[in-house]
């Protein structure tokens, strides 16, 4: 496994490059917003981009390295049931879209785990 400074640089790159892309693609983010969620999608994509860019700057920086490891894993956490959405909406889509979507579910235990790697970065 790499070393937990390199883990972190890596994930802040993955973090910074899907927040950049809630705002140069935001339609399919304003798909998978929860309905239940108040306002509008394009507002909670908006916000969840802003997020993922500020998390990739806290785990780019060693002092702020720790604690955006951890809002990262609660992060990854909190946007699951988008994810929940977008296979549920996905259903009847082709078998490529299918599989994406599905793919999207087990994904995110392993991103909060690599955030927790993250997590112990010394420098």
């Amino acid at each position: 496994m790499p070393r937990p400074a390199h883990s972190a640089l890596a994930l802040a790159g993955l973090m910074a490059a899907a927040g950049a892309t809630h705002f140069l693609a935001p339609k399919p983010f304003d798909s998978i917003v929860p309905r239940a969620l108040p306002g509008s999608p394009r507002t909670w994509t908006r916000v969840s981009g802003v997020a993922e860019l500020a998390l990739a700057a806290g785990l780019a920086v060693p002092g702020t390295r720790r604690a955006s490891a951890r809002a990262t894993a609660l992060f990854l956490a909190a946007v699951f049931p988008a994810n929940v959405k977008m296979a549920y909406d996905w259903r009847h889509r082709s078998t490529a879209a299918r599989a994406v979507a599905y793919g999207r579910l087990p994904l995110q235990l392993p991103l909060i785990l690599w955030a927790g790697h993250a997590a112990r970065a010394e420098d």
